[in-house]
């Protein structure tokens, strides 16, 4: 059974950095890609990056430059690291994983975590 388990969120001011960890009890993350989505409220869920099992890396144009995803297969783990953060960061932000590559929307991904605040304050 995959169980994706999201981390390391919380309440931040603009231009600081958090660093949020997605860590898998079913070992997915050996097998394909995993992304990172955010969900604001009142909003519907959008990609924010993914990393297939490779290591390649995409991400959406509103955090590129200043998020960074990483995986260590090893650990079943994945990581979002970001930095100079903005109040429109502000959401709450998912793990989900797949047994392909990557993929940029949430009807392609098969597992979720439960997701994890993040805020950020002006």
């Amino acid at each position: 059974q995959v169980q994706l388990v999201e981390s390391g969120g919380g309440l931040v001011q603009a231009g600081g950095s958090l660093r949020l960890s997605c860590v898998d009890s079913g070992r997915t993350f050996s097998i394909g890609a995993v992304g990172w989505f955010r969900q604001a409220s009142g909003k519907e869920r959008v990609f924010v990056a993914a990393i297939s099992r490779n290591g390649a890396t995409y991400y959406a144009d509103s955090v590129k430059g200043r998020f960074i995803i990483s995986r260590d297969n090893a650990k079943n783990m994945v990581y979002l690291q970001m930095n100079s953060l903005k109040p429109e960061d502000t959401a709450v932000y998912y793990c989900a994983a797949r047994q392909v590559g990557v993929a940029t929307t949430t009807s392609n991904y098969d597992y979720w975590g439960q997701g994890t605040q993040v805020t950020v304050s002006a």
